[in-house]
């Protein structure tokens, strides 16, 4: 990529806008979809940021919604030049969980609970690479290879020296009890998850199975906020074939105080310091 512009945000700030002028004119998506002769999940895609938006598409949509001010257009086209410029991660082929990668690399801060992993961001590499075996059993060796080494990538943002990202993780117990890759893997997983949390921009707390039922029993999610305010916080959620983001107002708050109260039942970080080294521990016995 030729400069630091991250194709991801610049597409989800361009749909941002292309929705506000949507909206100030009082036009439903299927209004303009019907105007431009397109489909209405077109224009909703180019408004969700997860769709690639030519100069074209921008220069018809603000002749629908009669944008006569020349230096909104060309702001407006600039920004849909630029997303679509490539990441870093296009240098790794296809990768499936790209749009993820692309809001990851621009934000701030992530919050993310796992229940049956250790968190990608940090994962060992002999661990991803058995993990990532285990999860994709038909996957090609070269296939596995790329994964991890995007992966690897993604630590970059955890392990910069100016500016890192922010990370707080709720890890269930059974992500630490879950053998992968053997017992040598994860005593090496565990104690560098505890190297990791001693970072200052790092939080690591253990869910112990003890506490019962608690609000991340639905599964994993993570979310993620951005230095720029323009930028609302987004609710990631992982699937098999598909992933789920969640922009609206209501679901990022929804989430949010379901990670307060993940955050307040697990053990705090020097407990979780401990606990995780006895767990680690019993892999040596």
């Amino acid at each position: 990529m030729a400069s630091n512009v991250n194709p991801t945000v610049r597409r989800r700030r361009l749909g941002q806008e292309l929705r506000r002028l949507r909206e100030l004119k009082g036009m439903t998506a299927e209004e303009v979809a019907e105007r431009l002769l397109v489909s209405q999940s077109k224009i909703s895609r180019l408004e969700n940021g997860r769709r690639s938006i030519s100069q074209r598409d921008v220069r018809d949509l603000c002749g629908v919604y009669e944008v006569d001010d020349h230096r909104i257009v060309d702001s407006l086209m600039q920004m849909a030049k630029d997303s679509r410029q490539q990441g870093w991660w296009h240098a790794f082929g296809d990768i499936p969980y790209s749009v993820y990668i692309g809001l990851e690399t621009d934000a701030e801060s992530l919050r993310v609970y796992e229940p049956q992993m250790i968190p990608g961001l940090l994962q060992t590499r002999a661990y991803a690479e058995a993990l990532i075996s285990g999860a994709l059993p038909e996957a090609p060796p070269a296939d596995i290879e790329k994964r991890v080494n995007v992966r690897a990538r993604r630590q970059d943002r955890v392990n910069a020296p100016d500016g890192p990202l922010r990370l707080w993780a709720v890890i269930d117990e059974s992500a630490l009890r879950r053998r992968v890759g053997g017992k040598q893997v994860m005593v090496d997983q565990l104690e560098h998850l505890v190297e990791q949390s001693h970072l200052p921009h790092v939080t690591v707390q253990v869910l112990p199975f003890e506490m019962g039922a608690h609000p991340g029993v639905n599964g994993q999610y993570a979310i993620l906020e951005f230095p720029d305010a323009a930028d609302s916080s987004v609710v990631y959620i992982e699937g098999v074939t598909s992933d789920l983001y969640l922009e609206k107002a209501n679901d990022v708050q929804r989430y949010s105080v379901m990670y307060e109260h993940l955050r307040a039942q697990a053990l705090n970080v020097d407990q979780t310091r401990e606990f995780i080294g006895e767990i680690a521990k019993s892999y040596t016995s």
